[in-house]
């Protein structure tokens, strides 16, 4: 029995041990969010809290999304909500754009999904220590908005 407890730990030790080593030690943060049934509603927000421990160097903001080769629009409006931790919000409008007018997709293509890593600030300086809250939200007229398969936010400490 004890030689069994031995191996588990190692096991996991091992585990641990790997998947700290294919971590980006740069990113703060970089999830993504599956949206259900591929539809992104108005009142469907994505919403990450992130904590940022050192105010004075800066940091670039992505927006991550993936769309079906369905999706039947060669751009996205977004809109990017940030509260910091003193509760001072902000809200920015912007458009991204995910197809040349040939109808040929921009973004990395892996069967029928295309995935996009987009700058929503560069070289940005938080303006205080803290947790933030960030909110994506869709900003065209659809709604739902059909074929968006995952949204994410990537904070990460610029070079």
């Amino acid at each position: 029995m004890q030689y069994l407890k031995v191996i588990f730990c190692g096991l996991i030790a091992l585990v641990l041990f790997t998947a700290q080593g294919c971590m980006d030690p740069k990113a703060v943060i970089d999830q993504n969010t599956e949206l259900p049934n591929h539809n992104w509603a108005y009142v469907n927000r994505i919403k990450y809290n992130v904590k940022i421990d050192d105010e004075t160097i800066p940091y670039n903001l992505y927006f991550n999304l993936r769309v079906t080769g369905s999706y039947k629009y060669s751009n996205i409006f977004v809109l990017f909500h940030q509260t910091s931790p003193g509760k001072k919000t902000a809200a920015t409008r912007y458009e991204y754009k995910l197809a040349n007018k040939d109808g040929e997709w921009l973004g990395s293509g892996s069967g029928n999904l295309y995935s996009y890593q987009v700058p929503l600030r560069t070289q940005y300086k938080f303006p205080a220590k803290g947790v933030y809250h960030f909110e994506i939200e869709q900003n065209m007229r659809d709604n739902p908005l059909h074929e968006v398969s995952d949204v994410g936010l990537r904070v990460e400490k610029a070079k």
